[in-house]
């Protein structure tokens, strides 16, 4: 195997979790790597690419339903709502919903990239001039990060309540278990009547799923194997990107889109000065993207401590909104 040839980094200089996770990742039977780690600068413009493939239906669709029923989302939400979105990328999705909120008392952007953060931010301070728009370069999967943000909010009588902001199946990328713990890491962040609004994707035939995660332009599969340029570039990895290739399948009995890297050959790989021995055909799993039934997230959300005020759906049953508040 052929390695990149790039300049040594200091690895005393490299984000020593993104180290941690990787070596930890791939040093099991079946080697992972977590997918937060697709979202460097390029990784997240790359998945707003992907958004905009034919295949992929979750954001158009999301976006309509917003686009018909934001006005019914706001009257639930109620005025001057501080909305917070964790993990904020593109900017059409919150702009469809601040157009229609009555009065709010600001915006919290959070993201892991702070140089996507700082694009939307510039975009949405010029569209709502009179909204304060404050971003915050968070990894929220950590929850420390996390309550410190919300430690420092605003409180009555300037803020009536707060709302997350969740959109684009985000869940979706977590285990059922770990999703109803993340969501209760939510609700332990609010007090009662605050909200939640979140998309969430729909179970269907595998066959639109399978096409959506395998776009004919290759965009997902530049995505996924992004992951191996950053480790290539942060960690001294030295992996040949020619030797993985981009696999999406539907796992039918876990109602998951399972993402892998899968290696061509036999081969070893140094990562940080760490060899890992791969054999022709073992994947590398990258993320998962579960699908839910409306009452089976209703059930999750409700052993999270969420009450359901409303949902909302396509007419083709592809896609889910709901509005949840905190029981």
């Amino acid at each position: 195997m052929s390695s990149l040839s790039q300049p040594c980094r200091d690895i005393s200089e490299v984000d020593e979790r993104f180290l941690t996770d990787v070596i930890d990742g791939l040093s099991q039977a079946q080697k992972t790597l977590p997918c937060k780690y697709f979202y460097d600068e390029r990784g997240s413009q790359l998945f707003e690419q992907i958004c905009d493939t034919v295949e992929y239906y979750v954001t158009r669709t999301e976006c309509a339903i917003y686009e018909a029923y934001a006005h019914e989302m706001a009257q639930l939400i109620g005025e001057r709502a501080l909305i917070l979105e964790p993990g904020a990328g593109s900017v059409k999705k919150i702009s469809l919903l601040l157009s229609e909120l009555d009065k709010p008392a600001g915006f919290i952007p959070m993201d892991i990239s702070a140089e996507i953060l700082n694009e939307s931010t510039q975009v949405l301070s010029q569209q709502f001039a009179d909204i304060d728009i404050t971003p915050s370069v968070i990894d929220f999967l950590d929850d420390s990060e996390l309550q410190r943000v919300f430690s420092q909010l605003p409180a009555q009588p300037l803020v009536n309540k707060r709302v997350i902001f969740f959109p684009g199946s985000t869940i979706g990328n977590f285990h059922p278990d770990d999703a109803r713990a993340f969501l209760q890491q939510f609700a332990d962040h609010l007090q009662p009547q605050d909200g939640l609004l979140i998309g969430v994707d729909l179970v269907k035939d595998a066959a639109i799923l399978e096409s959506a995660y395998n776009d004919e332009a290759g965009v997902t599969a530049d995505f996924n194997l992004n992951v191996l340029q950053r480790i290539n570039a942060e960690l001294n990895g030295e992996f040949s990107l020619s030797d993985f290739s981009h696999q999406a399948v539907f796992n039918q009995e876990k109602s998951r889109i399972e993402m892998h890297l899968v290696s061509s050959e036999e081969q070893q790989v140094t990562v940080a000065e760490q060899l890992f021995s791969f054999s022709k055909n073992e994947t590398i799993h990258t993320e998962n993207s579960y699908k839910y039934t409306i009452k089976a997230f209703n059930d999750l959300a409700a052993s999270a401590g969420f009450t359901l005020k409303r949902h909302w759906q396509d007419v083709d049953n592809l896609f889910s909104v709901y509005y949840l508040e905190v029981a």
